[in-house]
């Protein structure tokens, strides 16, 4: 997200969502965490420029393409995110969506091979979608990272996105698509959740927390500083972070603070953040999920 910087930037791609994606204006407002009258405002603006220039379809000039391109591979990330994890509704995640990212993404790979950022974010996808046969069980409800059947992980998506991020880390640029594929094949490389190499994952994260700051990021930062240096150090970092006005009140940061209560021993607090964070999302699978935290807290040797 922090590649796309200007507003003019972000109304492109809040527009581009909808036709290219078909996501709702509610579904985008949760994409870039602000509140969906911010994007319907901006969708509309953008609407009102595009009439109003006359825009037509056209390589842009040479100074512009390299925005052009940010924008373009924030479309096709945020598309693949829906899909993967869909931000409301019954459904975990929508095929569809992933489905058309990649193949999107493979085709923009194509006519920019050189890319480093455009090779990286496919792998990104590979690497992430290897895991969906995975992340839900019999019943349909997710199953998270560290309790998922690795045997039933795509290894061949694997193999190509880290032989992909592995080339292309050698000979480009880095960048915040190449780092976090480099991430997602250090989870994917480990047979057992016991042998993530969590260590070189925080550093990963904290030069991406440099280049690319967000506030995804930092959640996803802190959940690395609690496997490397304790869930305590982890939870005063989540109190700083919490300050930014783009996580107040996001599930995200209650199902975090969970989770790192939960691994402190601090039961009775994690089962009211897992309540707290299953009450604020509106996916019915993640609501499933968090409560299912909270009931396993209660149960007799838990609580």
């Amino acid at each position: 997200m922090a590649q796309v910087k200007s507003l003019t930037q972000v109304s492109q791609v809040a527009l581009t969502l909808r036709a290219v994606g078909g996501l709702s204006t509610a579904e985008i407002a949760r994409a870039f965490l602000v509140p969906e009258a911010t994007v319907a405002q901006r969708i509309s603006r953008a609407k009102q420029r595009i009439k109003a220039s006359g825009a037509e379809f056209r390589m842009p000039p040479q100074a512009e393409r390299s925005a052009r391109m940010a924008a373009v591979l924030c479309v096709l990330y945020l598309i693949f995110n829906e899909g993967y994890t869909a931000s409301s509704g019954a459904a975990l995640y929508r095929v569809d969506l992933t489905t058309e990212a990649i193949r999107l993404t493979r085709q923009l790979r194509d006519r920019v091979p050189d890319n480093g950022e455009v090779a990286g974010l496919l792998a990104l996808m590979l690497l992430t979608d290897a895991r969906r046969p995975a992340r839900t069980g019999p019943d349909g409800g997710l199953v998270p990272l560290a309790e998922q059947d690795r045997r039933l992980w795509d290894a061949k998506a694997i193999a190509e996105g880290v032989a992909l991020i592995t080339r292309t880390l050698a000979s480009a640029p880095i960048g915040p698509y190449q780092l976090q594929a480099a991430i997602a094949a250090l989870h994917d490389e480990a047979a057992r959740p016991e042998d993530t190499d969590w260590r070189q994952i925080l550093a990963l994260y904290e030069l991406l927390q440099t280049i690319a700051p967000g506030p995804m990021v930092t959640l996803n930062r802190i959940v690395a500083v609690a496997m490397v240096h304790g869930p305590r150090t982890a939870l005063e970092q989540l109190a700083t972070a919490e300050a930014d006005p783009a996580l107040a009140g996001h599930y995200r940061v209650d199902a975090v603070r969970a989770h790192l209560l939960d691994l402190a021993g601090d039961l009775e607090a994690a089962r009211t953040c897992y309540r707290l964070a299953a009450r604020r999302t509106l996916s019915i699978p993640e609501q499933r999920y968090l409560e299912s935290r909270a009931e396993h807290l209660t149960s007799p040797g838990r609580a």
